[in-house]
């Protein structure tokens, strides 16, 4: 059974790359045919899968509801979300909020520029661990041992001649960043985009999720990207405020 639903995963997990045919599935799987076929039909009979005309397979509308009610579940996203539509008006430029989950950083909210240059960026998608500001920020609340042992299963793969390249350079920066309160992605993850992010709080003290700001060269320097950092900041202690934070912490 196991592996049935290990199998049943990796094809909604190759979908979610794009539509695929019978084949190309069977191929990616490993196994024959008809074994991903039964799959499928059990998979389109939860709407998680439908098959086109053409007899290629795409994901389902049930999982559209699944995810819905994902987000609804995160208390962080409803709660913060007036106050990031705010920061996103006031500055006009994309904001994010990001959290930790299974090893992972993943964006759970996102709110886009209303200049013409869009970030690829979107809800649901996997932030990188050691260039994005909001795995910095979410990363650097760690206990230093588990913040250890993530950092070092972490394949630093370099995405500009800004990415940091070895385990020691990123602990080192999420010493800064547990010490200063903010990250910054400068031009680490993509060579155009600058990013500030800063930790949201609950009533135990605890990061539960990280907001940032993202603005293309384009559109501002880099200078002018941390001159957004006060907005930023006001608007993650408001947020932390509402999750429980008392006021005086830190």
């Amino acid at each position: 059974m196991s592996q049935t639903v290990t199998r049943a995963l990796r094809i909604l997990a190759e979908l979610g790359e794009g539509e695929r045919s019978l084949d190309q599935l069977a191929e990616v799987l490993g196994v024959h045919k008809t074994t991903v076929l039964r799959l499928l039909q059990s998979l389109e009979e939860e709407r998680f899968v439908y098959r086109d005309a053409g007899y290629r397979y795409h994901l389902g509308a049930g999982l559209f509801a699944l995810s819905g009610l994902a987000l609804e579940q995160r208390g962080v996203r409803r709660i913060a979300a007036p106050h990031l539509a705010e920061l996103n008006a006031a500055t006009g430029q994309t904001v994010h909020l990001a959290a930790y989950e299974g090893g992972e950083v993943v964006y759970i909210d996102k709110y886009d520029s209303r200049h013409p240059v869009r970030m690829y960026s979107r809800i649901g998608l996997r932030a990188a661990l050691h260039s994005a500001a909001v795995s910095k920020v979410l990363l650097a609340d760690l206990p230093a041992p588990e913040r250890r042992r993530v950092v070092a299963g972490i394949d630093f793969v370099p995405h500009t001649p800004r990415t940091l390249a070895t385990p020691e350079a990123l602990l080192a920066e999420l010493e800064k960043v547990a010490a200063q309160g903010w990250a910054q992605d400068h031009a680490e993850h993509e060579a155009f985009i600058n990013c500030v992010a800063a930790p949201i709080r609950d009533a135990s003290g605890r990061v539960v999720a990280a907001a940032s700001i993202s603005v293309p060269d384009v559109v501002l320097p880099y200078e002018q990207v941390l001159e957004l950092l006060p907005q930023l900041l006001a608007t993650t202690r408001a947020v932390s405020a509402d999750c429980g934070q008392a006021p005086n912490h830190p």
